[in-house]
């Protein structure tokens, strides 16, 4: 059956992110066409119908740290993660991916990253990319990290590049540099973020590169988003330090201690430390680093076990934030929705307002996952996937 161009989703607790209170949604095609609190399905054409009520509705979920194609395996190759499915996505609640590649970028590429970014799209989800891996130089697929960035439409910054990690290929710090000034400009020529995800390691030397480049004055703050900021405390107090000085902090959901992170602070413990210590909640984001293998190291470093990371924590660390840490919902979400819409330069993603994209994520009122829709389309209802990728068993 044709599925029909109108849909009005009704009775929803709309969080925009703002709370705007109990609204209607008329869906047109991919686009948000009205909101309001008496809208009426649309006269004279077919217009499909669904009641929210008890239910909360928010923009869907923008991870901005998955291993789409796979984690590395770095206890070998039999523990390579294999290629994330669109139902793993959509029942986390997440619309709009952007993938990165991390410590292998030798059996893992560039170019399998953009393909499989083009398949999730196809399947209907939002999907972008960051070039490069762990090392410096970086594999890119024109040679360059700018003429990427310029040249290949999902390629919107650069990552994840590893800094204090002893996986990283030990670069100098002009080496950093001039990878951020690549980034910078490549982003600047095509209108897009050119931002650089930092992976940040436990190394003892933390986030001091960064300071030390935006302290030259030329390179701003916001040209890059260390991420796993929670991996411990003291990265923590670091990356709140960064974040009051005007920089982007990206905590990790799927780094915690009941993931296997001994030293982490819980995902939603950590965020609230940040607004405590007075880090604005503009300058806060979250991803999950999904589908990454999670390595777990013994005292010498050695890898002992392996897990493969969930893009779910993202929504458990959001119930988290808001029923045990009191965050408000409406600037719970924000960090998973128009924060890093805004700083990923993602113009029709984040919010809801009229002319943006229909990706919505709703759950009931202790936040467990009902409905998801991305770009129009119901992907997800009652918790179970209704549109399935290309190779899913689950598909009828």
């Amino acid at each position: 059956m044709t599925k029909p161009f109108f849909t009005l989703l009704c009775g929803a607790d709309v969080l925009a992110p703002e709370d705007i209170g109990r609204q209607n949604i008329l869906i047109a095609g991919e686009k948000i066409a009205a909101i309001g609190p008496n809208l009426i399905a649309p006269q004279n054409y077919p217009c499909q119908v669904v009641d929210l009520s008890n239910c909360i509705l928010m923009p869907g979920f923008i991870d901005s740290h998955v291993h789409i194609t796979g984690g590395s395996g770095e206890g070998g190759f039999a523990t390579r993660t294999p290629e994330i499915l669109l139902s793993q996505i959509t029942t986390s609640g997440v619309t709009t991916v952007v993938g990165c590649l991390g410590t292998d970028g030798t059996t893992r590429s560039v170019v399998n990253l953009l393909a499989k970014a083009r398949a999730l799209e196809t399947e209907g989800i939002s999907a972008y990319m960051y070039t490069g891996a762990y090392e410096l130089p970086t594999p890119t697929i024109t040679g360059s990290v700018r003429s990427d960035i310029i040249i290949i439409d999902k390629i919107i910054g650069a990552g994840e590049i590893a800094l204090s990690d002893h996986r990283s290929a030990q670069p100098s710090y002009q080496e950093y540099k001039n990878l951020a000034a690549q980034s910078r400009v490549g982003g600047m020529l095509s209108a897009k973020a050119g931002v650089v995800d930092m992976h940040i390691g436990d190394g003892k030397d933390g986030l001091a590169v960064l300071f030390k480049i935006v302290d030259g004055g030329e390179i701003p703050m916001t040209q890059f988003i260390p991420t796993h900021i929670n991996r411990n405390h003291t990265l923590l107090k670091e990356g709140i330090k960064w974040a009051k000085q005007g920089g982007i902090m990206d905590i990790t959901s799927g780094v915690s201690p009941s993931a296997g992170s001994a030293k982490a602070v819980k995902p939603s413990q950590a965020v609230k430390q940040a607004l405590d210590a007075g880090v604005a909640i503009d300058n806060i984001t979250m991803s999950s680093d999904g589908n990454g293998s999670m390595p777990i190291f013994d005292e010498k470093g050695n890898t002992v076990g392996v897990g493969v990371a969930s893009q779910k924590s993202m929504l458990q660390e959001i119930r988290d934030m808001v029923k045990l840490e009191k965050i408000a919902p409406s600037m719970a979400i924000r960090l998973v929705t128009s924060n890093i819409a805004r700083v990923l330069k993602l113009t029709a993603k984040g919010t809801l307002k009229e002319g943006m994209d229909a990706d919505f994520t709703v759950v009931d009122k202790d936040f467990a996952l009902k409905h998801v829709w991305a770009r129009g389309t119901q992907m997800v209802k009652d918790a179970t996937p209704v549109v399935w990728g290309t190779f899913e068993h689950g598909k009828h």
